[in-house]
């Protein structure tokens, strides 16, 4: 498989031949500077792929945009949105006129991933993002004091909430924001109380079929042009899997999948599997999800979590966490030479070490949450290890 680091841009202080450095030839980035809703243009996708080859030395290549984002009257369905789909149209045939075809993007109301700690401890001193179910529901019940919060969270959530929040400093309260905010490395938009109050305000009357259905809309709007020039879609799926503050979500399990791949039954229209993202919901059995959905699968993000009874979650070692990582591997690597065996020239699969532990040199480095370097080396070489052993064994391409 292809193996990718997601980059974010001249700004961020993981350079491009630190990449290299990793083992890495793949770059996964987006062009943050631009607003949501306007236009990709070639000038600006050919800057930013000649930033990354200008070195030929290093051997990169821009291998997958993530992501190209969908505004958010798209996902409600307001207003005239004509010329939104016009622009994403237009982005993507230009991505495509400049040799930039794999195209990840999500579908997540408002926020993007969500944690309420950035700096859990790890064993040895090292740290990682976690997911307090007590802590959500102290934010969303307490702060957000969002109508009929209460019914969301269980009354063993609500206790721990409630003791938390009483005994929380305006210090404590305003790093949960801070942190729940983290999830948008590359939006335009950090909402405070009021701010996030008026945008759930625009969801309230969405339901998990009527998201579905804004969805389905955009992919029947923008599948046929990305089909046409040779981009290849793929969508993240929701992390956490579940409902957060009353907003639906509708990538979060098989059914959800099952529904996307047939809204349009296209090479266009995939998945970008992230085992951490389905390894964090309870009912999801990861490995038999890529089994079914495997010929969906576009681009692949590889970490892995431990989960709590409650709902909570920790990101764990690319390798020790909940999710069998080996058997996701072995998956992958077995649907690529199936793809090469048919003749497919698109038979690679691009996989990234998603997120990592912040460790050693990395400890209190201002990188992106979740994407310090030494931990997603980790990672890589971990996922590597195994990618490597199994096609030697299974005599598969890598």
């Amino acid at each position: 498989m292809e193996q990718t680091w997601r980059w974010f841009g001249p700004d961020d202080v993981i350079r491009l031949n630190h990449i290299r450095q990793t083992g890495a030839t793949g770059i996964v980035t987006a062009l943050h500077q631009i607003p949501y809703g306007v236009v990709w243009s070639v000038k600006e996708i050919e800057e930013r792929k000649a930033m990354i080859a200008a070195d030929p030395s290093l051997g990169l290549r821009w291998s997958v945009v993530e992501s190209l984002p969908v505004h958010e009257s798209i996902k409600i369905g307001e207003g005239d949105l004509a010329p939104l789909f016009d622009n994403y149209r237009q982005s993507l045939r230009n991505l495509a006129a400049c040799g930039v075809t794999t195209v990840c993007y999500n579908f997540m109301p408002i926020l993007d991933w969500t944690r309420t700690d950035l700096a859990a401890p790890v064993p040895g001193g090292g740290t990682s993002l976690r997911f307090n179910a007590f802590e959500h529901a102290a934010f969303d019940v307490f702060m957000l004091e969002r109508p009929g919060a209460e019914d969301d969270h269980s009354p063993e959530v609500l206790a721990r909430a409630r003791a938390w929040f009483d005994k929380a400093s305006e210090d404590d309260k305003k790093r949960l924001l801070a942190n729940i905010m983290a999830g948008l490395p590359g939006a335009f938009d950090r909402y405070d109380i009021p701010g996030l109050r008026k945008m759930l305000d625009r969801y309230k009357d969405m339901s998990h079929g009527a998201l579905r259905e804004t969805l389905a809309r955009f992919l029947r709007e923008v599948i046929p042009t990305a089909e046409e020039v040779g981009i290849r879609m793929c969508i993240h799926p929701d992390d956490p899997p579940r409902p957060l503050m009353g907003l639906p979500r509708i990538v979060s399990n098989e059914d959800d999948l099952d529904f996307i791949v047939n809204v349009i039954d296209s090479e266009a229209n995939g998945i970008t599997f992230c085992t951490g993202s389905l390894g964090a919901g309870a009912k999801n059995d990861v490995p038999a999800m890529i089994k079914r959905f495997a010929p969906k699968v576009t681009f692949a993000h590889l970490r892995n979590v431990k989960k709590d009874p409650d709902g909570s979650f920790q990101e764990a070692e690319h390798l020790g966490g909940d999710v069998d990582m080996v058997s996701v591997v072995t998956t992958l690597l077995e649907e690529q030479k199936r793809r090469k065996d048919a003749g497919n020239p698109n038979w690679r699969i691009p996989f990234r070490p998603d997120h990592g532990h912040e460790l050693l040199d990395d400890v209190g480095k201002k990188t992106h949450p979740g994407y310090p370097a030494i931990g997603r080396l980790r990672g890589l070489a971990e996922i590597r290890g195994v990618m490597t052993a199994v096609a030697s064994m299974r005599q598969l391409p890598v």
